[in-house]
Parts: structure tokens; C-alpha cells; sequence
């Protein structure tokens, strides 16, 4: 998903506050460490007595909880560029009444675009929109994924996946995992449910 530029919203800052924020900046990288980059989120009730203790307002300290969940999202985003050409796949299966589908993959001089296609019957019950699900892809070390956009409607989704650095066009060996999440697109729950597609010679 693309992101909007960010633009300093004022001119002013208040010096006397720079040593502090360079601490803010320095627990918030210990925080990651520690928690290896999956901190969760804190209870509602450590949220309501830290904002007792502190004075500050309970939906404040919730919001920034939330914008410090992970720091995935906010990496040098990968625009691909230079298309080359595409590399067909075709591979499908069948996974709990749903038919996952790869097509082919886009080659850019600097990354690769893997789209993947899911349909389903349309009598099977779908989640109510607080359960949104979306697929995030994994193929392990050296290539970051990113959902870059993805649309759904009665009985079927696509997704598209950028991948950094991009793939080679020989695509045996490789292997694509997409698991499913409840939730907000940048971080959502597991629910448990992988799709993999190893692709042989």
C-alpha cells in the first residue's frame, strides 16, 4: 500500500525538548530489541493506570500505543520500476473452500510484483467487516514483502505483493507463503490459516 509523503505539520519546536525526545528515540529502539519486533499491545487496564499516573488522556496514549505496535509499515517503501517482462506460474489448490491461485509473476529491474487470486463460493458465510482478513506473503531471507494493494467481492480477492530484491526468473525453488490476518492490513491477528505454493521444475 502506498503512503502519502509526510509533511512537517509546524515550523516550531521547542528545544529544551530535544534531549528528551532523543531518549524517546532511544527507548523506542530498546523496546523493539527487547520485544524482537513484536511488542503487541497493552492491556486497557495498564493504559487506564499509566494515564492516571501520568495525567495524560487514555485515547492519546492508546493511539500511540498503536503507532508503535510495529515499525514495518513505515520501512523505504519499493516502487517497481523498469518493467522487463512477465514470468508465468499458474499454480493453484483448493484450501478450506477456498481456491488460491498464482498466475505470474511481473519483473522489474528493481523488484517483482506476485499477485495472488482467491475465490470461493459465494454461499459461505463471510466475516463481518470488524473481521477483516488479508493475506500477507513470507518467502523468507533475502526478500521483503509488502502488500502494495488488494480489492475483494462477492466470491473473490486479489492481492498484489511487491517483492525487494526482485525474484529471478527461474522461479523453481522458491517458495510462497501467505497467511491470513484478522485485522488492521499492518499488523493484524494470525488466524492460523497458511497457503504455500513451492514451485518445482
Amino acid at each position: 500500500m502506498k503512503r502519502m509523503p509526510f509533511t512537517r505539520p509546524t515550523e516550531h519546536y521547542d528545544e529544551r525538548l530535544l534531549p528528551i525526545d532523543r531518549q524517546i528515540c532511544q527507548l523506542l529502539q530498546q523496546r523493539k530489541e527487547i520485544s524482537e519486533g513484536n511488542p503487541g499491545y497493552p492491556p486497557f487496564a495498564y493504559i487506564d493506570q499509566w494515564a492516571a499516573e501520568t495525567g495524560l488522556y487514555e485515547d492519546f496514549l492508546k493511539m500511540i500505543f498503536g503507532a508503535i505496535r510495529s515499525d514495518e509499515f513505515f520501512k523505504p517503501i519499493v516502487e517497481p520500476a523498469g518493467f522487463i517482462k512477465h514470468v508465468p506460474v499458474l499454480v493453484s489448490q483448493e484450501h478450506e473452500g477456498y481456491f488460491f491461485t498464482l498466475t505470474s509473476v511481473r519483473q522489474y529491474a528493481n523488484a517483482s510484483v506476485v499477485t495472488l487470486y482467491v475465490d470461493w463460493d459465494v454461499t459461505i458465510p463471510e466475516r463481518s467487516l470488524t473481521e477483516i482478513s488479508n493475506f500477507v506473503l513470507d518467502m523468507g531471507e533475502p526478500y521483503d514483502c509488502r502488500m502494495d494493494r488488494g480489492g475483494s467481492c462477492s466470491g473473490n480477492a486479489t492481492y498484489n505483493y511487491v517483492v525487494s530484491p526482485a525474484l529471478p526468473d527461474k522461479l523453481s525453488g522458491l517458495e510462497f507463503v501467505f497467511r491470513e490476518e484478522i485485522g488492521s492490513p499492518f499488523g493484524g491477528e494470525p488466524t492460523g490459516k497458511e497457503v504455500r505454493f513451492r514451485l518445482e521444475e
